[in-house]
């Protein structure tokens, strides 16, 4: 008995180590320069991870300012909020977007009302750059000519047509809710999906009908059929840049500078360059500033080493932190649902009521009050990691044989005493059977925190969805499948050990 006391003493101080040790190793995600720099996001989709390079680079060709770029934030709301709290101070959107998606209590008349109501949040928005990227919907050339379809109207007579639209496209009021309404459509089938995947699925004849973007390259490649907006539905949608009043007037200067720059068929060849002939995001910018400007910006593409082992330390970090947090809590709470009769239903109640959140929303409720980037991400993790360690330790202290409880009970010795020396050695591989699924879950869902900027193996994963590209998803899909393997096997090594 001495002896696995005393391991488990050991095992207790190196998970308590783990925890604090990596507060104090540098995140590569989270270094800075000497000078803060300026912040760009983007969404998740190729048209704005251009943009951003676009302006990201330009901005940076000032001798006095530095601009960092964080791409594929997810949609309209986390860049939004990301804005508001400070996390980024510019990023591209669209005038209708920011009219019907974020000011959707307010009437808009034209782009003055917008900027001075956007004023009013401290923000800023650029002169229009040159094109208007408006939605509408498409269907493949052979299903227009089957079904006679020239308008949106003219699907009204085509309620078994399959529609797939992108999942933030269902939720807008400028989307498929008011679309619907718009146009009196009650098709069978309605399904939400990436915006990028629709176009394979469209293509594989698993859907009929898709919402487009105007811009979009994939039109023309895949032979689509655009119908006609027939009753108006869709405002304009002119690219614009918004950003916060408090950065330099030097940027403001040089994000307003790029206003009239790209036409719409210029916008639709750049996303063609990156999304059909595969080329760089950012090199394909530079090759816009060189020809618009005369602007020679150097573009660092990494090997695919390099990018393995950047989002290996990022995802690391994360998984290290949240995990570690959560074994110094959950061990305790655990004990304490055990030891304390009054708490012990709520106690377990609540982390499982935690559990029940869908991971992706988790990470959204984290912004308001972490903004975006590691920490949000670290702390949806740790409430995730919460329930299998704490219902574990509960199970096995709890299932310990009464006989013996009693005995050690007769013996008099102290309740700190007997939690030390007999209760948690014998929960001891309960508990880390909790630790371990903890691991193993926390290890695939931080894949999602690329979506709110904190790195990791999830990085890859979104390019290659936005791309198209398998070789990509299985740059983050396969590393991270085979780190939950190591860390199984880690802790299967520690158990073992501990009940040698």
């Amino acid at each position: 008995m001495e002896d696995i006391s005393n391991k488990t003493g050991t095992v207790k101080i190196t998970l308590l180590l783990l925890g604090l040790m990596i507060w104090f190793v540098p995140s590569t995600a989270c270094s800075q320069s000497n000078t803060e720099p300026v912040k760009a996001g983007t969404k998740a989709f190729t048209e704005s991870v251009i943009l951003g390079e676009i302006v990201s680079q330009f901005v940076s060709s000032s001798d006095s300012l530095n601009m960092t770029l964080i791409k594929q934030l997810g949609g309209t709301r986390v860049l939004w909020s990301a804005l508001i709290g400070g996390d980024i101070d510019v990023y591209p959107d669209y005038t209708g977007t920011i009219s019907e998606e974020i000011l959707t209590d307010r009437e808009i008349q034209n782009l003055e009302e917008l900027s001075e109501i956007l004023g009013s949040f401290g923000v800023q928005i650029s002169q229009p750059l040159g094109f208007n990227n408006t939605y509408s919907l498409a269907v493949k050339s052979e299903t227009a000519d089957e079904k006679n379809l020239e308008t949106i109207s003219d699907l009204q007579n085509h309620p078994d047509l399959a529609f797939g639209f992108s999942n933030e496209f269902m939720d807008r009021s400028d989307g498929w809710k008011g679309l619907q309404s718009a146009y009196n459509l009650r098709p069978d089938e309605v399904n939400g999906l990436d915006h990028d995947l629709a176009y394979r699925g469209l293509e594989n004849g698993d859907i009929d009908v898709i919402d487009i973007y105007s811009t979009d390259p994939e039109i023309e490649y895949y032979g689509l059929t655009v119908l006609e907006d027939d009753r108006g539905f869709f405002p304009e949608y002119e690219a614009v840049f918004i950003y916060r009043d408090d950065i330099p007037e030097v940027a403001k200067d040089m994000i307003n500078r790029l206003g009239g720059t790209i036409s719409e068929e210029e916008m639709v060849s750049l996303n063609a360059r990156v999304k059909i002939d595969g080329e760089n995001d950012a090199s394909v910018a530079s090759d816009f500033l060189s020809q618009e400007f005369g602007i020679e910006s150097s573009v660092i593409i990494e090997s695919r080493t390099d990018r393995l082992i950047k989002n290996t330390v990022d995802h690391l970090y994360l998984v290290s932190v949240s995990l570690g947090l959560a074994i110094l809590l959950s061990i305790p709470v655990g004990i304490i649902a055990v030891k304390v009769k009054k708490l012990e239903s709520v106690v377990l109640g609540f982390v499982g009521i935690l559990q029940t959140i869908p991971s992706l929303a988790l990470l959204v409720f984290m912004i308001p009050l972490f903004g975006i980037g590691t920490v949000p991400a670290m702390a949806a993790l740790f409430i995730y990691s919460l329930l299998p360690i704490v219902r574990n330790t509960h199970s096995g202290i709890k299932n310990i044989s009464q006989p013996l409880m009693e005995s050690a009970r007769a013996l008099g010795l102290p309740q700190l005493l007997i939690l030390r020396k007999i209760e948690i050695p014998l929960a001891l591989p309960s508990i880390l059977a909790g630790i371990k699924t903890s691991a193993v879950i926390n290890v695939g869902v931080a894949t999602l925190g690329a979506l709110i900027g904190a790195g990791g193996y999830g990085q890859p994963i979104l390019t290659g969805i936005r791309l198209d590209s398998i070789p990509l998803i299985l740059e983050g899909a396969i590393p991270a499948a085979l780190l939950a393997l190591l860390v199984q096997g880690f802790f299967d090594l520690i158990e073992k050990w501990l009940t040698r």
